[in-house]
C-alpha cells in the first residue's frame, strides 16, 4: 500500500492554500527523507503566495516552505554523515520547484542539512536557517567579518539584522544597528550600539562612532534609501557594503568615492542553480555551534499554528502582528 502524508499545497497565486493528501517521497541517491516537525515562515512565502516572486521560479502547484526542522527517516544512497533518528536542520526548499516544508515528509538534498543544535526545540531551530544563512553570507563570506571590526547593521531588530548583530558580536566586532526608537530595547538586548535612523543622520552616526571614517562592514537588510545611506557610512579605502535586498538602482558615486566595495547576497541562488548546496549546510553547521555555545538566539512569535493552519499563519506575517519569526508546527 502507498504511504501518504498530508502537505499545503498552493494551487493558485493570491489564494489560499489547501491541505492535501500526497504521495509521501522517497529518499533519492544524495539525499534524505526528513519527518518535518517544525516549518518557519518567511516574507519570501507570502510573495511568492501572491505571485509576486518570479525571481523564486515557483510553478504551480507548489508546496511552499522555505525553513525546515525535523527528524531523518531514512537515507539515500550515497549518503553519509545523517542516520534514521537524527535531528536536523535547513533551509531546504519551497522555491526553484524543489518541495518544501509545510508536508508531513520531504525527500532533501544531505547538502543543504546540518544537525540541529542540541540546546534548542524544533520551533526555534525551524525559524533560523534562512535568516542565518543570509546573515552569514554576507558578514562570513562577503566581508570577511573579524573581531576588532566596526560593523553596522541597517534593520537590527529584523528577521536578518537581528541574526547579523549575533554573528558579528559573538566574532568579536564592534557592533551598531539602526532601527526605529520602539526597537531599541531590542537591539541593544542583542549586544548592539542602537541608532534611531529616523533622529540620526547618516552623516551623524558616522561622526560620532567612527570619527568620520566610516565602518568597515555595513549590513543593509532594508533597501531603497537604506542602501544608498550604506554607501556614505562605509569606511574609506576598505569599508565594505553588504546588502540583501539590493535590487533597485543605485548611484555608486557615494561608494567609489570612499574607494569602499559592494556585495549583494542571493540567498535562494543554491536551491534555484544546484550549486553551492554544500555551503548552505556547512553555514547551518556553524549555525548549530553557535546556538549550542549560546550565542544565538532567534525573536520568535509566541503563537503556534498547525499544518492546517498554514494560512492563518502567513495571515499574522501579512498584518505584521508577529512578534518575531512565525513557526508552523507539521508534528
Amino acid at each position: 500500500m502507498e504511504q501518504t502524508m498530508k502537505a499545503v499545497v498552493l494551487s493558485a497565486f493570491d489564494a489560499p492554500m489547501t491541505v492535501t493528501e500526497l504521495s509521501r517521497p522517497h529518499a533519492g541517491a544524495g539525499q534524505v527523507l526528513v519527518r518535518v516537525m517544525a516549518s518557519g515562515v518567511n516574507p519570501l512565502d507570502l510573495k511568492v503566495a501572491a505571485g509576486k516572486a518570479d525571481h523564486a521560479k515557483v510553478s504551480l502547484p507548489a508546496i511552499l516552505g522555505i525553513d525546515m526542522a525535523g527528524v531523518v527517516e531514512a537515507v539515500g544512497e550515497g549518503v553519509q554523515g545523517f542516520a534514521p533518528g537524527d535531528e536536523v536542520w535547513g533551509m531546504t526548499g519551497g522555491v526553484g520547484g524543489v518541495q518544501g516544508s509545510l508536508a508531513e515528509y520531504a525527500a532533501v538534498d544531505a547538502l543543504l542539512l546540518a544537525h540541529k543544535p542540541a540546546s534548542i526545540g524544533m520551533r526555534e531551530a525551524a525559524a533560523l536557517p534562512l535568516v542565518f544563512i543570509t546573515a552569514w553570507e554576507g558578514l562570513v563570506d562577503r566581508a570577511r567579518l573579524a573581531a576588532g571590526m566596526k560593523v553596522l547593521v541597517h534593520g537590527g531588530a529584523g528577521g536578518v539584522g537581528h541574526v547579523a548583530v549575533q554573528i558579528a558580536r559573538a566574532a568579536g566586532a564592534e557592533v551598531y544597528a539602526t532601527g526605529s526608537a520602539q526597537q531599541r530595547a531590542t537591539i541593544e538586548g542583542f549586544g548592539a550600539v542602537f541608532i534611531d535612523y529616523q533622529a540620526s543622520s547618516v552623516e551623524d552616526y558616522v561622526k560620532r562612532y567612527t570619527d568620520g571614517e566610516g565602518f568597515d562592514i555595513v549590513y543593509d537588510t532594508v533597501g531603497g534609501a537604506t542602501l544608498d545611506a550604506s554607501f556614505l557610512a562605509a569606511r574609506r579605502y576598505h569599508g565594505h557594503v553588504v546588502s540583501c535586498l539590493g535590487w533597485g538602482t543605485h548611484a555608486l558615486a557615494p561608494l567609489s568615492f570612499r574607494a569602499a566595495t559592494y556585495s549583494g547576497v542571493f540567498t535562494l541562488l543554491p536551491l534555484l542553480s544546484g550549486k553551492g548546496r554544500a555551503n548552505h549546510g556547512h553555514i547551518m553547521a556553524q549555525a548549530a555551534r553557535l546556538v549550542d555555545e549560546g550565542n544565538i538566539k532567534v525573536l520568535l512569535d509566541e503563537r503556534h499554528y498547525a499544518l492546517s493552519e498554514a494560512n492563518q499563519a502567513h495571515a499574522a506575517m501579512q498584518d505584521r502582528s508577529a512578534r518575531g519569526k512565525i513557526v508552523v508546527d507539521v508534528a
